[in-house]
């Protein structure tokens, strides 16, 4: 990995660390989750970043891959587990991190997850095969009572590339994939007092460009581009761009855009998360979201 790399990783990492401290705040009884959101990707990019994907903020059963709608009135309630996902970016090299609040009696629940995640990392350095984090993330989170979802995973980052090889599952797997040195991986593992798997739900507002191919229509060419321009391959939200419901549906249809469905835990039980972003050393690894 180049000097550039690492130090671009390093610095939007040091942007998601200030903005995490700062948003953890802000996650109160009666607070809009929109303006949430909002404050959040206005400070990455007041910090020298830019997003890396919307700011998700999944509350309960809710796990991944939720973020507000355009003029959301949607407010936390007591008793709400709340986990913001949030990633930063300086040249296309990114940062990820997400963490849980609450506002109910969650607190074993998160104990589960955070410090699963960091029983993983003191494994980190090349050579260590990613089965083994599963295996260790597994019986960290079993060992609080609860299961982890065993269909998400912690992933590799890549310039412009949120989620990369490796897979890192949450439970213990037969063969996993060898640790290089240099390799940058984000460890996420979630937890939860239900079955321990996720499904889509009906609701997306989150995007990205998959397939940039010739269109007839010029509008969806104009669409294409400028998503293509502003994101790049990164994953955006529907309220950060100016685009009707017909225009949408028509990329989606093409292939030229992948969409990113609420996942929620199968039982609708109570989901924790916890998320750092690592670079594999020789002989361990730097933690960068910490």
């Amino acid at each position: 990995m180049s000097d550039e790399a690492i130090e671009k990783t390093l610095r939007a990492g040091e942007v998601l660390k200030k903005v995490a401290k700062e948003a953890e705040e802000k996650i109160v009884v009666g607070a809009k989750i929109l303006e949430i959101a909002e404050f959040i990707e206005n400070r990455i990019v007041e910090l020298g970043a830019n997003p890396a994907f919307p700011c998700n903020i999944s509350i309960n059963s809710d796990a991944a891959h939720s973020t507000p709608t355009r003029g959301d009135e949607r407010v936390l309630k007591k008793g709400d587990l709340v986990k913001i996902d949030i990633g930063a970016h300086i040249d296309g090299y990114i940062a990820d991190m997400a963490i849980s609040i609450d506002l109910g009696d969650h607190g074993d629940l998160i104990k589960a997850s955070k410090e699963a995640v960091f029983n993983a990392i003191d494994q980190v350095k090349a050579g260590v095969n990613t089965a083994k984090l599963g295996k260790t993330i597994e019986e960290t989170i079993k060992g609080y009572g609860f299961k982890p979802i065993v269909n998400l995973t912690g992933h590799g980052l890549l310039p412009y590339l949120a989620h990369a090889p490796p897979s890192i599952y949450n439970y213990a797997t037969k063969k996993g994939v060898e640790l290089k040195e240099g390799m940058i991986v984000a460890i996420e593992p979630f937890a939860t007092n239900g079955v321990g798997r996720v499904s889509e739900r009906n609701e997306c507002e989150i995007y990205s460009l998959l397939n940039p191919k010739p269109l007839r229509l010029r509008e969806l060419r104009m669409i294409v581009q400028e998503i293509s321009e502003r994101f790049k391959t990164l994953p955006f939200a529907k309220r950060w761009i100016n685009v009707s419901e017909l225009f949408l549906s028509k990329l989606l249809r093409e292939g030229v855009l992948r969409e990113y469905p609420v996942l929620s835990e199968v039982s609708n039980c109570a989901v924790s998360q916890w998320e750092h972003t690592v670079i594999v050393e020789k002989d361990s690894c730097r933690i960068v979201t910490l």
